[in-house]
């Protein structure tokens, strides 16, 4: 939001103000992830379900959705339209991804979709109120909203290849979404391979007989194994893709520092899994 600004009249204090929103609506979403993923750890330290509950991470993360729209209702109609289209996304990702895919649907479709909601919703919303509240042209728009879904999915695919890396560079222990079931591209991509492939058949039997043992020592090895995997590397081009696709989004930017910035954020999301 501060970056693109820059597009308009710079760092006003609306926009410091709908940045402050959807900085604690992100903080918001993640408390209310740990709970649902039974994540112990972010950031590098306990998560505030380990350490206060269930029931106070879930009404902290309340509280601040709610903090985050009184401050956009001072911005008025269209931050309040804004905040509740992210909001509503936000939702609609974490309930696709809670219940899965329905008969019929493409599972690796149905994922990146639920990626665009819950991650892309809000980079995308941080960049368009750069643009609105600055008073940046509104043709900028559709640039910075196609730029932040598809940077969205290029962060989580970045994720789903450095939850598997033993030099874990996101604070959680290696193998935390193994552990906890949670669907990521390496998983799916083994799932489709095992259908025709018996060692991948087995490597995926093996992961399921493991959480379901809570067997920390061997999700230790058949992390690594999976990080070692053909499909990890898949997913890591991927997420190389999808960062080269929000850059393209760009080109109705002028030329300069804004559009240099952006594209260098998208190389550093996914040079993280180098």
């Amino acid at each position: 939001a501060l970056l693109t600004s820059q597009l308009g009249s710079g760092i006003t204090e609306e926009v410091i103000t709908a940045s402050q929103a959807i900085e604690i609506t992100h903080l918001a979403s993640l408390y209310h992830d740990d709970v649902m993923d039974d994540a112990p750890l972010r950031r590098g330290v306990d998560s505030a379900h380990i350490v206060w509950g269930n029931s106070i991470a879930i009404l902290t993360g309340d509280l601040l959705f709610a903090r985050a729209s009184t401050l956009m209702a001072g911005l008025g109609e269209r931050a309040i339209q804004l905040q509740a289209e992210t909001f509503e996304r936000l939702c609609i990702g974490q309930l696709n991804e809670t219940v899965g895919p329905k008969p019929g649907d493409d599972p690796l479709a149905h994922y990146i979709h639920v990626l665009e909601d819950k991650t892309g919703s809000l980079i995308s919303a941080a960049a368009r109120s750069g643009v609105i509240f600055s008073g940046a042209p509104s043709e900028y728009e559709d640039a910075v909203v196609g730029f932040g879904d598809k940077i969205g999915v290029a962060f989580q695919l970045a994720d789903d290849v450095i939850d598997l890396s033993p030099d874990a560079k996101t604070g959680k222990q290696a193998g935390t979404d193994l552990k906890a079931g949670v669907v990521t591209l390496p998983t799916l991509y083994l799932a489709r391979s095992a259908e025709t492939n018996p060692a991948d058949a087995d490597l995926q039997e093996r992961i399921r007989l493991a959480v379901e043992a809570d067997d920390d020592a061997a999700l230790a090895a058949l992390t690594i194994e999976l990080y070692n995997h053909d499909v990890t590397e898949r997913t890591r081009v991927e997420a190389h893709r999808w960062a080269a696709e929000a850059v393209a989004a760009l080109a109705p930017l002028p030329e300069g520092a804004v559009k240099q910035a952006l594209a260098a954020f998208a190389d550093h999301v996914v040079s993280r899994t180098n």
